[in-house]
């Protein structure tokens, strides 16, 4: 059995990156935002992402850029701490440690040394009473400390981190919550509140949702949940403060930003349109429509140039000031139910599920970015809600991935399915999928389960629907290439005494499929279409089949509602064996004979996986998530891992029932993946150079032609006094360059053979180097033409000299260099 140390279950991606405000960095070339309990920095012009600083161990709550350098941010977490990073390079450089959940963070440049942060009271966030405290930050070389001073500022505040905004200049703090808004003077130490009326008129709604303060004037906007936006002015006293009002957006203002010069105001909110206000000129605006999601957060840039928009369906838009979309960060969109599972493309190799309504997503797991959208209902989708919809409910690919199929559904106010199923063919010109084959209403009532088969003849699709019978689908024959393109077409139907099927699957070759019928499961042959064998279990209903692959083709494994997992023998038809167990997910590795079955109890889940030919587990993982997982998928992975044999060809990927996204790798796997991203982010940090995958090809194809040169280059002697002294010396304390050349000289002569020079006496050596300068004074040595000339060769790692070589050597060492030092 593998231990459980050697796997490793890690958040792969798709955290939320739109739940708090995006960062630029002051020169606009990064963007730093917070997903799950890390932090992203990402390339604005390359979208690539350069460095993700972990070491939170939750949810990260608030970013602020640091205020006495700009190349540095800092992060705090509900867990308690604040950290300080280096965010170009990707370094931790202090930890911060408090009693309290930090809710949001701000900074400013009036307060050196002091951070705000929101906390519950009493640390208890069901209380629902929120306040803003200032912690002062110790100084020390420490690399964690704790914050003893904390002063509150403000109580009774909203936990949002857009209720709160402080000045550019930092004197006062604008909070809004409910019905009010609230100015704190830092000078004075005086507050002043602003309150409206609750109205009961029509569409009419005065309560505050959001802040943000004027960074050239004492001016604040504030949004409000009818659509309205208010400019508020001389708020220094009470009796004298003015607002004017301001309305396009139909329902709630999200967010506000001012740009850096407060000539404009941008709001936006569910009506997926960026507003842009002139601040002198209120009745003008400008606007950006059709952004996709819903805006729930606008940044600007420090220098203005770009803008930044997070919308609800987990993107960030990518904003040129002169409202004209640069570019678009799209994460995993968890919104709504995932009815369609996990599913791999195995032409993209990418992670395909529910994306936004009636869209699938293609999910690049290396990038943790979409790929793209794929939008299978083709209707106008309106945002009302309570409006019956079309979903995608079911989808399959086939072993190629040249043929999709998807069933989508939609059930009406009496109760009435619509059904459609569609077949999309890849087209290698447009490098996505096409429409081919509509079928509506393939079933009467809710289609279970689809499933291609996965044989090399004639392509062929499976669906069970809950009216009691099972479809097969199979391809026309192929036509003109002028002609029309071949359709599917029903091929046959099978049922079984009247029961309503619960799943079907396909064995490794084809050959067999199985069909679960309430408690009894049917094997068929595709062929003839004829009856092979029934199973029939105790009491409880067949949830999930999955057949074994390899060496154990012949099991098939089904799991039911009476908490049991069953392991059929097709050769002998009878039952080889059975565990009493609650799986929740069965699985199967398409690469491998290994079977993962998830299993649910006590609020956790608990992972088996085995060969179906033994009962007993090859790994067991207790407690991998918390809560129950909704779907598994196996992914083929790269290149071969020899650590664990279950998981040497594919990775399995898991969706929790909090939509969270987890991977079950090697330590060797993992610590690839961040080498990965650290050597992508190295290579994106260039100006010059975006990073693509082609470019890091491009860069190890380089590299690896380097290291070729550099083994065949003759190495040069390691053990020179004079080589070291001449690099490790500083410079400024070197003797004179006379002294320098003669020693360097000295200890090449010295670096010949040493046979000779041991059965040499010093006097002869002194004469027969005398001779040769006297030689070499009056005749030039030539190498005749026919012979070639020879290299410097080396011997035991010392560099051996020819003689004319040495001669010019001599020469070299009897120059005058004094003008080097010039006397």
């Amino acid at each position: 059995m593998v231990e459980s140390g050697a796997v490793r279950v890690v958040r792969c991606g798709g955290s939320r990156i739109h739940y708090r405000k995006a960062l630029f960095s002051v020169d606009s070339r990064f963007l730093l935002c917070a997903a799950g309990n890390r932090v992203q920095v990402l390339s604005t012009q390359s979208q690539e992402c350069l460095h993700i600083l972990e070491g939170h161990s939750s949810l990260v709550s608030g970013l602020v850029l640091n205020p006495a350098n700009h190349l540095q941010l800092y992060s705090c977490s509900v867990d308690g701490t604040i950290k300080l990073w280096d965010f170009t390079d990707g370094l931790l450089m202090k930890t911060f440690h408090t009693r309290y959940k930090l809710l949001a963070l701000y900074a400013s440049a009036a307060h050196p040394g002091v951070l705000f942060g929101k906390i519950p009271v009493n640390n208890e966030e069901a209380s629902g009473l929120f306040q803003l405290v200032a912690l002062r930050l110790p100084k020390s070389s420490r690399q964690e400390e704790d914050i003893a001073e904390l002063s509150c500022v403000l109580m009774d505040v909203s936990p949002s981190p857009g209720a709160t905004c402080f000045s550019s200049r930092g004197e006062y703090i604008a909070s809004v919550k409910d019905l009010s808004l609230l100015v704190y003077f830092f000078s004075s130490q005086k507050a002043f509140s602003f309150s409206l009326k609750a109205t009961d008129k029509k569409e009419v709604n005065n309560v505050f949702t959001c802040v943000d303060c004027h960074p050239k004037e004492d001016c604040i906007a504030t949004g409000h949940m009818d659509g309205k936006i208010r400019l508020w002015r001389n708020f220094n006293q009470k009796k004298m403060y003015t607002y004017c009002t301001m309305h396009w957006h139909h329902s709630a203002v999200n967010d506000l930003a001012f740009t850096p010069e407060g000539t404009n105001l941008l709001s936006g909110g569910v009506e997926s349109v960026l507003v842009q206000w002139r601040y002198d000129e209120p009745q003008k605006r400008d606007f950006l429509p059709r952004l996709g999601g819903a805006i729930e957060l606008v940044a600007v840039s420090p220098d203005g140039s770009l803008l930044c928009t997070s919308h609800s369906d987990n993107k960030l838009t990518i904003i040129h000031s002169s409202l004209k979309v640069a570019s678009v960060i799209q994460g995993l969109i968890r919104g709504g139910t995932v009815r369609a599972g996990l599913n791999f493309d195995p032409r993209s190799r990418a992670l395909v599920m529910n994306g936004r309504h009636g869209h699938l997503q293609f999910y690049c797991l290396e990038r943790d970015q979409q790929l793209y959208s794929l939008d299978i209902v083709q209707q106008e989708i309106i945002d009302e809600c309570g409006l019956q919809q079309f979903e995608v409910a079911h989808v399959a690919f086939d072993a190629k991935g040249a043929w999709l199929a998807t069933v989508e559904e939609r059930t009406g106010k009496r109760s009435d399915v619509e059904l459609c199923l569609k077949l999309w063919a890849y087209d290698e010109s447009s490098q996505s999928f096409t429409l081919n084959t509509t079928v509506m209403t393939p079933h009467d009532d809710h289609v279970v389960a689809l499933c291609f088969c996965p044989g090399s003849g004639t392509p062929m699709l499976v669906t069970a629907g809950s009216d009691g019978c099972f479809k097969a689908w199979v391809l026309g024959a192929d036509s003109d290439e002028e002609g029309p393109k071949p359709g599917w077409s029903c091929d046959f139907v099978g049922t079984y005494h009247g029961l309503s099927p619960a799943t079907c699957c396909f064995s490794q070759d084809g050959s067999i499929l199985a069909v679960a019928f309430e408690q009894i499961v049917t094997v068929w042959s595709p062929l003839s279409w004829e009856l092979l064998a029934t199973f029939c279990q105790p009491p409880g209903h067949i949830r999930e089949l999955c057949f074994g692959r390899q060496s154990c083709a012949r099991y098939l494994l089904g799991s039911t509602s009476a908490n049991l997992l069953c392991c059929w023998d097709l050769l002998t038809c009878t039952l080889h064996w059975s565990a009493k167990l609650n799986v929740g997910v069965l699985k199967g590795d398409p690469w491998s004979e290994y079977v993962a079955a998830f299993t649910h109890a006590a609020d956790v889940t608990d992972l088996f996986v085995f060969k179906p030919s033994e009962p007993r587990p090859t790994y067991v993982h207790r407690e991998v998530c918390r809560g129950q997982v909704l779907h598994a998928i196996f992914t083929l992975r790269d290149s071969v891992e020899d650590t664990c044999p279950w998981l040497s060809r594919s990775c399995l990927y898991l969706l929790t029932e909090n939509l969270e996204l987890l991977l079950l790798c090697t330590r060797a796997e993992e610590e690839r993946r961040a080498m990965s991203c650290t050597t992508l982010g190295a290579a994106a940090a260039d100006e010059d150079v975006l990073a693509t995958p082609f470019s890091m090809l491009l860069q190890q194809v380089g590299m690896v032609a380097q290291e070729e040169c550099r083994l065949a280059r003759p190495q040069p002697p390691q053990s020179s006094v004079a080589v070291r002294e001449l690099l490790q010396t500083p410079a400024h304390i070197l003797p004179a360059a006379t002294f320098l050349c003669a020693l360097f000289i000295n200890s090449l002569l010295i670096s010949r053979s040493h046979k000779d020079e041991s059965n040499m006496k010093p006097d002869d050596s002194d004469r027969e180097e005398e001779e040769d300068d006297d030689e070499e004074d009056d005749t030039d040595v030539d190498m005749p033409p026919s012979e070639p000339q020879k290299l410097p060769t080396f011997t035991d790692g010392t560099l051996v000299l020819t003689k004319a070589e040495e001669k010019e050597l001599r020469k070299v060492r009897k120059l005058d260099l004094s003008w080097l030092t010039g006397s």
